[in-house]
């Protein structure tokens, strides 16, 4: 016989997954109890000001490797099958299914219901059944919250079951390894195993919602943070580590989301109710908005006190350089409140450039849009994912392979009828690595991105004057107030112009390398969009 505890829908029922042995269950417990629950498992503490400060176990990112998609009369025609979308039996999904939630039979058990989508046409209803109770903390601080009376009526339409202590056995379950998330379609359930990372569930459901909404609603599900000034919106695409959160934290402007977002007829609109920022290097004089953040409720994922204290070392990455603190956006002073945004003025294609080659702003031709959205070119930071431990580069189609079920096709096609219908400005920011590649040059000055990003929200970036590099064919401004010139151009700021030339070079075949797996389903102006090799003059 089990134990019910906390706010339950009474119609709900673990029995519905299979977990019928004696077990506590804990029904959508407020942080303060989830906190609670934490001490006294000793699986957190307390910092200084009293937010919860945990660790992830092994894993401290993603693991892409191990993510799966069941393949079945559903999927089997409809995801784009690929290394990153790998196809899962769907018997060994029952298996393994039965297995884990044999596992958490007799465990003390987090239920924690939530929706995700902030726009009512959308919304998704969630439910979270975790073996720690911080794994339902941070669905609390990331997903919408429901309230008492939607809680009493929920039905969830997906179901995540996470146990992080679960092992899977690969010769027999079909894994890769003994960590695994699993999406399955058809029974609308996400199984969670081996991996205590957090950023498993947010991005299993995010990948559910980029399969939906595209297919379905004829929605562009987009891996971007957002932002509302006065009169305008702004998006940032990028993955993890670009500096979507940092950049779209702006005390001067209302905060959307800071990571995954929806566009719609009516607008733009937030999947999440909170935020996942990076932590490594934090202080309130860089990124005031996220430092003031972090306090109670908050969640600070794999960071180390100074010695002797309680107070967050920010700049210690021993035990990853993918430190996190999770919150929910009431966190924020200026977040914005409403459902839906304004579609959007400007968008920003935010790139960590580890060869120090692109230009720290340059604005696109829709083509080029097309081409560098499709081409998604970063570099994959330390510690985002498992493995990374230096920058390397990498190309991620829309700026989010890992979480994309559906052709990349699908997801440009979208974007650029948008793009066309209501007049975006598209622009390329390099927040990577300028004076030479990374071990040479230095990460481009978050000072210095941040002005040419107001200039832009500004518009004084719409009346500059603009020159076009060689072999990238990017129109750079000449000039922006309080940037000094140098700066603008990549290879002006390289002691050695031959060694830049090299870069470019390199990094050029790189990207036309990569988009030869485009070519046949995109049009031949997209395609001649691509860097020249043939050019004779360097830019000035």
């Amino acid at each position: 016989m089990d134990q019910q505890k906390g706010l339950k829908n009474p119609s709900s029922s673990l029995g519905d997954y299979n977990i019928q042995s004696w077990i506590t269950a804990y029904w959508n417990l407020n942080p303060s109890q989830l906190i609670k629950e934490t001490l006294q498992k000793n699986q957190g503490t307390l910092s200084a000001n009293g937010t919860l400060v945990i660790k992830t176990g092994k894993f401290t990112g993603r693991s892409p490797k191990d993510r799966f998609i069941v393949k079945d009369d559903l999927t089997s025609q409809s995801v784009d099958w690929n290394e990153i979308n790998q196809a899962f039996d769907k018997d060994k999904f029952d298996t393994l299914q039965d297995k884990l939630t044999s596992y958490l039979n007799g465990r003390d058990l987090y239920i924690k219901d939530a929706a995700i989508v902030n726009a009512q046409k959308y919304k998704l209803k969630v439910r979270l059944v975790a073996e720690y109770p911080w794994s339902a903390h941070f669905v609390h601080n990331m997903f919408i919250r429901l309230s008492e009376e939607e809680i009493l009526t929920h039905t969830p339409e997906w179901t995540i079951l996470c146990a992080p202590g679960f092992k899977a056995d690969p010769n027999v379950d079909g894994t890769r390894a003994e960590n695994f998330s699993i999406i399955n379609f058809t029974k609308k359930v996400i199984l969670i195993g081996g991996s205590g990372y957090t950023g498993e569930i947010k991005k299993g459901i995010f990948s559910v919602l980029n399969y939906n909404l595209p297919k379905n609603e004829n929605v562009l599900a987009m891996h971007c943070s957002a932002n509302v000034g006065k009169d305008d919106t702004a998006v940032f695409f990028g993955l993890s580590g670009t500096g979507k959160t940092t950049l779209s934290a702006d005390p001067e402007r209302r905060l959307l989301g800071d990571d995954e977002h929806g566009w719609s007829e009516e607008g733009l609109f937030n999947f999440e109710g909170g935020c996942y920022a990076k932590c490594i290097g934090l202080t309130e004089e860089k990124e005031p908005d996220i430092f003031k953040a972090i306090k109670p409720g908050a969640i600070l994922e794999n960071i180390k006190f100074f010695p002797g204290t309680c107070r967050p070392d920010f700049d210690d990455t021993s035990i990853t350089q993918n430190t996190r603190v999770s919150y929910p956006i009431h966190h924020i002073n200026n977040y914005y409140t409403d459902e839906t945004a304004k579609h959007p003025n400007n968008i920003f294609f935010l790139t960590c450039d580890a060869f120090g080659v692109l230009p720290p702003l340059s604005k696109l031709t829709p083509e080029q849009a097309m081409y560098y959205f499709i081409s998604g070119y970063t570099a994959k930071v330390a510690g985002t994912e498992e493995g990374v431990l230096e920058p390397k580069a990498t190309f991620s189609a829309c700026f989010g392979a890992p979480f994309l079920p559906l052709h990349p096709n699908a997801y440009a096609q979208l974007l650029g009828e948008k793009i066309k219908k209501h007049n975006v400005n598209i622009w390329l920011v390099n927040t990577g690595w300028t004076s030479g590649p990374y071990g040479e040059g230095h990460r481009i000055s978050l000072k210095h991105t941040r002005r040419l990003i107001s200039a832009v929200l500004d518009g004084d970036m719409h009346q500059a004057e603009y020159t076009t590099t060689d072999v990238f064919n990017l129109a750079v401004p000449t000039s922006c107030p309080g940037i000094p010139e140098e700066i603008l151009s990549p290879r002006k700021a390289w002691n050695n112009k031959v060694a830049y030339d090299e870069q470019r070079t390199k990094l050029a075949e790189m990207f036309q390398e990569n988009f030869k797996k485009f070519t046949d389903n995109v049009s031949a102006d997209i395609v001649a969009a691509a860097p020249k090799l043939n050019m004779e003059i360097a830019d000035a």
